[in-house]
């Protein structure tokens, strides 16, 4: 990363994530596709929905003729970090329009989210709307296009679990937290590792305890609590 915010430097700082979403949204592809979904329906969900676990979860829901008020609660609960995460990104973008918000928050994914977090180390605190609208737009046409050679793939590849495509969603996140490890140099490196053990045994333990679709949520809240709190009180 550099200190540019201009549309090739997000084009070149996105591309190394588009294997990710390549990764699982091909998987998404294969499994609506064994679900019984069509090509174009698959697509449509990407494109319309553009949420990679709720797609998985609606897929499921749907096969099981769920009713469409518990799939829309269900994918509002699973998607509902993305509140926190656009809070996180407004102040960054409080002199630009209404509709250039909306559209930067419609199409905000988790991935797009880190990026920018990272990008931040290198800016002097600072984001344009160019920069992130394009690593969105690269996130969400990619996303699309591999639901589609998912579902196209989907008479080939039986399970996507076979090729490795669910991990790939986890190693490119260990890569992005890695590169916000090195870079940001705003908070002692010990605090930065202490809230990261601290999150993956609240993880752990909310996968016990917690519903899934409440896992992320409930965890970021207790560990941004417990991280601003570590540092004023010890750092």
């Amino acid at each position: 990363m550099d200190d540019s915010l201009t549309t090739r430097s997000a084009i070149k700082e996105t591309l190394p994530t588009v294997f990710g979403y390549l990764g699982i949204g091909i998987a998404f592809g294969v499994i609506g596709r064994a679900s019984g979904f069509s090509t174009w329906q698959i697509v449509l969900m990407s494109l319309i929905i553009y949420a990679g676990s709720s797609q998985f979860t609606t897929v499921s829901l749907l096969a099981a003729a769920t009713p469409v008020s518990s799939i829309i609660l269900a994918t509002f609960l699973v998607n509902s970090r993305m509140i926190l995460m656009s809070t996180t990104l407004a102040p960054y973008f409080k002199r630009e329009s209404t509709a250039k918000n909306l559209l930067l928050g419609t199409l905000l994914t988790d991935e797009s989210f880190a990026l920018g977090m990272n990008k931040l180390n290198y800016t002097e605190g600072k984001l344009s709307f160019t920069w992130f609208n394009t690593a969105n737009w690269i996130a969400y046409l990619t996303w699309a296009g591999a639901s589609a050679i998912g579902s196209l793939l989907g008479g080939i590849v039986g399970d996507p679990k076979q090729l490795g495509l669910d991990f790939a969603i986890v190693a490119m996140f260990m890569g992005l937290l890695y590169l916000q490890l090195i870079t940001d140099r705003s908070l002692p490196r010990s605090l930065q590792l202490l809230v990261v053990g601290i999150t993956l045994i609240l993880t752990y333990l909310g996968m016990i305890f917690l519903p899934s679709n409440l896992v992320i949520i409930v965890v970021t809240l207790i560990g941004c609590g417990l991280g601003v709190w570590l540092k004023h009180a010890f750092f």
